[in-house]
């Protein structure tokens, strides 16, 4: 599900608010001191089931519309909070595991450039996701073999289509391929195959078609992320190039040649780098991203950039982007996708 509208009343005690929310991408943008990322947050923390955070926040009750015509409504109550879903006027209550269960939700806050290990420490984000990006890559590259599959769930269809299909998996085999990684096609087994191999050995390309979807369904996001991570960090930078090893590395060089270490990038490039790791690698298919004051440490000129990426990851993604920002450089030339936070009585 999709966010259409946040209402909240009295938060702070004094403001209330309505959000009517863009399909895809929307800019929220206020003056300091209006409550902007506060009501990120709380939005964040419904989503999550985070009723302790909800619970310290000053407010009285936050609506938040879905866009199949339910409403989540949350009345904080002194000393308890009521937690209903509002489905064709009918209201059911819901525990804190039923609101997490809602849709996947993502919050990357301002303070995004320091995060715990899997040990507990704190370390610098750029440290933890270059590691988990190694991890992943590895893992990839280990798990070269295509798995049994069952033919089971494949409807029958002519050799020509079949051949169809395998092109179409090599394709993708290829793209993945360019991050990195790839099967181990069967020795004997040649893939695509021709007409005349699968009029052959119908059954075998079949089942070997079966393994190649299997493994293209495991991989190909985690390709994809690679490849539009190097794409679009790339067309940022200046003067810079960087790279992803065969084994999952992080790697930077100027364009003359010389390398860099990660650690001597500017503030502005470690928070690109870590800005959309974190929507390409952590924000699932269909989930709703809550990004606050992407801006932080950005030239105007890169500032201006970023809605068109948000804007096309919400595409290929299919994900909502609720942009908190104090910039007007960030949202630039998109100003049918903003929306001011302003009382509702101003």
């Amino acid at each position: 599900m999709k966010i259409k509208s946040i209402h909240v009343s009295k938060l702070f005690n004094e403001y209330d608010y309505d959000l009517d929310l863009c399909e895809g991408l929307t800019f929220v943008h206020s003056p300091n001191g209006m409550g902007k990322s506060t009501l990120m947050r709380m939005v964040y923390a419904a989503l999550r089931g985070d009723v302790g955070y909800l619970r310290d926040t000053p407010f009285e009750r936050m609506d938040i519309g879905f866009d199949e015509g339910s409403v989540l409504i949350i009345e904080n109550y002194p000393g308890s909070m009521l937690v209903q879903m509002r489905r064709s006027e009918v209201d059911t209550p819901m525990s804190p595991s039923d609101m997490s269960q809602i849709c996947e939700a993502v919050y990357i806050a301002p303070d995004r450039m320091l995060m715990k290990r899997k040990d507990g420490h704190l370390a610098p984000t750029l440290e933890v996701f270059a590691q988990e990006l190694l991890e992943t890559i590895r893992y990839a590259k280990e798990h070269r073999e295509l798995e049994p599959h069952p033919r089971d769930d494949v409807p029958d269809m002519p050799d020509g289509d079949l051949e169809f299909w395998c092109k179409d998996l090599k394709a993708k085999l290829d793209f993945i391929k360019d991050a990195g990684f790839e099967p181990d096609i069967p020795a004997g087994k040649k893939f695509p195959p021709s007409r005349y191999e699968i009029g052959k050995d119908r059954a075998g390309y079949e089942e070997l078609a079966c393994s190649v979807a299997d493994y293209v369904e495991r991989n190909y996001l985690l390709a994809e992320s690679i490849i539009i991570y190097k794409d679009v960090v790339n067309e940022i930078f200046i003067n810079k190039t960087i790279t992803v090893s065969d084994t999952g590395k992080i790697g930077v060089s100027m364009n003359n040649g010389t390398a860099l270490q990660v650690q001597k990038l500017s503030s502005g490039e470690k928070q690109i780098l870590v800005l959309f790791y974190a929507l390409l690698f952590h924000a699932p298919q269909g989930s709703v991203v809550i990004l606050d004051e992407p801006e932080i440490s950005l030239h105007v000129s890169w500032q201006q950039k970023l809605g068109d990426y948000f804007r096309d990851i919400c595409r290929v993604r299919g994900i909502q982007m609720i942009v908190a920002t104090h910039s007007p450089q960030i949202i630039h030339d998109k100003w049918d996708s903003a929306r001011e936070l302003r009382p509702s009585d101003a």
